[in-house]
């Protein structure tokens, strides 16, 4: 038995600090946090000093039960969670947990997992810092007490399954308002002017005016005074500049610039990150700081120069703009500054790249420029035309790294040719092009996070969750729609002749944005409405200050508690009682038969257009709306056209055909088969023809392409991608094969090979009880029977159950079937 514990939260970092370590050391991973509030009830003391009812979560009683007996053996325990407020509170739960004696229990942090930074950590050993556990229990209480109060109104008030959050609400909010502020925009229209010069040698350069004109009357004017006119170059400015690069990546940053340079959501960036730090390739990943270490900023040094030149050398300090930073002290940065790139999995291949080159260009020189600013005059008019050049005299950082930009209409500036004040030029075009005014964008997820930074709500470790949770809600979603055609008129003079062309272009696509739901938008406002001050982001931004006070032992976390909650609950409660019920309701006008109102509103399965009120001698008429159509942008006429689906077609074969809308989109319905219709197709468009032609697309795509053992095969694309069916069995086509032309010996490979796979991830298989126990993903176990599937902890050894230990856990974990309720009906007497 080793003398020493070592207890971290991870198992992948257990790996990576256990090669550190000597023999008298032993490394074990708590799996995350050990404790938790309970997941039925409130769990904290609202009547008293709000201390919360923490208790071992029922998946992590066997991890618990295997450290306390390694820790009973061990002289002493190193508590090696992360060196953040959620690292501080899984080694206080640990100690409390395990009931650690303080003086056999050491806490130590450290910034990355390198062989120095461990030694280092063991040699300085510290306290459990209770300030920061405070500050963790703050916000795990308060937005405890914000999701369990505010949830129930919401049953109540709007619909059954919601639930709110502090962050989460705010950061929907957010994206709400965007969305109105889109939907409120006016677009007008003005012309731009553009030419293009050339120099007396012929060498050509663009330009424009400064100025744009409101009508096309205006642009057909301006032009005209150009024909026949002689230009020259009025002035001629050139002045050197420099560009410095950006500080090394916080976690937002990196959130930010993994989304613009890889396309990775803030979740993929987080999880690449998190392998990244635990195989000891980067420091920790969860920071506000944009600080580096003396030791790495000379270690920067040295590899600049040895790869680049001393010149290309500039070390140099950042200060961050956040008040009370995170606890990690250190931005973003690799371990090893000679690793230019990482022999790893792609992604993280990637995202590694991008870290270290941000790293190291934050410690190079800066890039020297010469900018050239030239104006244009005209004989015939006193308009000036101006272009802009930017020659680099000295690349610098820029060797390594350009920073992204989220600003979709950037402009590049590229060089300009030789000129010298009064020289002739000669005009090779001028254009005026009608060009409308765009709207706010739609965040992405990385602007997101940039707001929220920006308005000092969340933290590091809250962004990522914070996006994934917004979406998982279905309060938001990503954008879909590729944009819509619009035509715009080009006037071009040239050679002294003015020619007018129409031209069309793409607008308004949010494909990959977020963008609110029906439930999201109805969601935000019934919060706004009734709790106007929990969704206010000055209040947001102020609490997480509270958060960093307690963390710096300036502020009482119980104290900040009672302060809320005293005038958060009355709030509740009163909304709770008097609170109208809110669906989102938009009256569109009346039923041209009936006379009847017609709305739109959010009902029980979803948002739908009702002809009629309860007030009504008949029952009202209702039709869903369609997963493209929206309750506060949806007209009148496309609301009376859902009434006429389901549409009758005609038969085909022998069985009736209709189109109707779905949850998932338009489809054909054909006997008891469903035929989706092609993205972009209106249900009501489709006429028989049309989906016959659907039909036998689909019975070809279905048709079998092979048969194995007497059963056929199919091939087709799924939302994971190309696939063979057989034996009911999907198999996913990786590309190493043709998907077009696959051969039999292919097809034939690929069902034995997954039938081989299924059989080797089986670890048991009690076929009379129905029971099987089968590996999965991440080095995990599942318990499978009949449709119930029960996850195991990592823990667990699956190779030592028994059967009688398998139905024990079904026992206990599988979920328990409600006795259905009988209806009791009333005789009338």
């Amino acid at each position: 038995m080793a003398k020493n514990l070592v207890i971290v939260e991870s198992p992948a970092k257990a790996k990576t600090i256990e090669k550190f370590l000597g023999k008298d050391f032993k490394v074990e991973s708590s799996f995350g946090h050990i404790s938790d509030l309970p997941s039925k009830e409130l769990g904290v003391d609202v009547e008293g000093d709000f201390k919360p009812k923490y208790e071992v979560s029922r998946d992590k009683k066997a991890v618990v039960k295997k450290l306390k007996d390694l820790a009973k053996n061990s002289d002493m325990v190193w508590l090696a969670s992360d060196e953040d407020r959620e690292g501080e509170a899984i080694a206080w739960h640990l100690a409390e947990a395990l009931n650690l004696d303080k003086a056999k229990t050491k806490r130590i942090v450290f910034h990355e997992i390198t062989k120095s930074a461990i030694q280092k950590a063991i040699e300085n050993p510290r306290d459990i810092d209770y300030h920061l556990v405070d500050a963790q229990q703050a916000r795990r209480v308060l937005d405890r007490i914000v999701g369990y109060e505010l949830s129930p109104v919401l049953w109540r008030k709007v619909k059954g399954g919601l639930s709110a959050g502090r962050v989460q609400s705010v950061s929907v909010r957010l994206i709400v308002e965007r969305e109105r502020e889109i939907q409120e925009f006016s677009s007008v229209a003005s012309f731009r002017i553009d030419a293009e010069f050339s120099n007396e040698a012929g060498q050509s350069f663009k330009a424009k005016l400064p100025k744009t004109f409101s009508t096309q009357k205006e642009a057909y004017k301006f032009l005209e005074s150009n024909i026949n006119a002689t230009f020259k170059v009025a002035d001629l400015e050139k002045k050197p500049a420099k560009k410095s690069p950006a500080a090394p990546f916080t976690t937002s940053t990196l959130q930010q610039e993994a989304s613009r340079k890889l396309y990775f959501s803030v979740s993929k960036t987080m999880t690449m990150a998190q392998r990244l730090y635990e195989s000891g390739l980067i420091t920790y990943m969860r920071t506000d700081s944009v600080n580096l270490s003396d030791e790495a900023r000379n270690a920067a040094k040295k590899e600049i120069e040895s790869a680049f030149g001393s010149k290309y050398s500039k070390p140099r300090n950042y200060k961050g703009k956040s008040k009370g930073a995170q606890e990690a002290h250190e931005a973003i940065r690799p371990t090893d500054f000679s690793l230019h790139s990482a022999d790893i999995d792609r992604d993280q291949a990637r995202l590694y790249d991008l870290i270290w080159k941000r790293a190291i260009a934050s410690q190079m020189s800066e890039a020297e420029l010469e900018r050239t600013n030239v104006k244009i005059s005209a004989s015939t008019h006193k308009d000036q035309f101006t272009a802009y050049g930017e020659v680099i005299t000295f690349d610098g950082f820029l060797k390594v790294y350009m920073e992204g930009s989220d600003d979709e209409d950037v402009e590049q500036e590229g060089m300009l040719p030789a000129m010298k004040t009064n020289e002739t030029l000669h005009n090779n075009y001028i254009t005026a092009t009608e060009r409308y005014a765009r709207p706010p964008y739609r965040y992405t997820e990385a602007s997101l996070v940039k707001q929220l930074e920006e308005l000092g709500i969340g933290r590091p470790s809250t962004y990522a969750p914070t996006i994934s949770t917004i979406q998982n809600r279905n309060y938001v979603e990503k954008g879909s729609v590729e944009g819509v055609e619009r035509n715009y008129t080009q006037i071009t003079l040239k050679k002294g002749h003015l020619k007018e062309k129409v031209l069309t272009e793409k607008y308004g696509s949010d494909k990959g944005k977020l963008v609110p739901t029906d439930i999201g938008m109805i969601v935000t406002d019934f919060l706004v409405t009734h709790f106007e001050h929990i969704l206010d982001y000055n209040f947001t931004a102020k609490v997480e200050e509270d958060f960093d006070d307690i963390a710096e032992g300036k502020e009482d976390w119980t104290k900040m508690m009672k302060n809320f909650y005293k005038e958060f609950h009355p709030q509740v409660e009163h909304v709770q009682e008097n609170a109208d019920r809110e669906s989102g309701e938009r009256v569109l006008g009346s039923d041209p038969k009936t006379g009847k109102q017609v709305s739109v509103r959010l009902g029980k399965f979803g948002p739908m257009v009702q002809i009629g009120t309860v007030d009504d001698d008949e029952k009202p008429q209702f039709a869903s709306l369609s997963p493209d159509q929206q309750l506060n942008t949806i007209t009148y006429e496309e609301a009376m056209d859902l009434f006429q689906l389901p549409k009758s077609l005609g038969t085909y074969k022998g069985e009736a055909l209709e189109v109707n809308n779905g949850r998932f989109g338009p489809y054909v319905k054909y006997g008891s088969k469903f035929v989706s219709l092609p993205k972009g197709v209106d249900a009501l468009s489709v006429e028989l023809e049309d989906a016959i032609d659907l039909i036998k697309e689909k019975e070809e795509a279905d048709a079998p392409i092979y048969t194995y053992k007497k059963l056929p095969v199919q091939k087709g694309k799924g939302r994971f991608g190309p696939f063979i069916k057989w034996n009911n069995m999907f198999i996913n086509v990786s590309s190493k094969y043709d998907w077009d032309d696959l051969s039999n010996d292919d097809i034939v490979e690929l069902i034995e090979t997954k039938i081989q796979k299924d059989i080797d991830k089986v670890v048991h298989n009690w076929e009379e009880e129905g029971i099987r126990v089968e590996k999965a993903r991440w080095g995990r176990h599942n318990i499978l029977k009949g449709k119930t599937k029960i996850e195991l902890d990592k823990s667990v050894d699956a190779t030592k159950l028994t059967l009688e230990k398998v139905k024990s856990i079904i026992e206990e974990k599988a979920p328990k079937k409600k006795a259905s309720k009988k209806k009791t009906v009333a005789k009338k007497k």
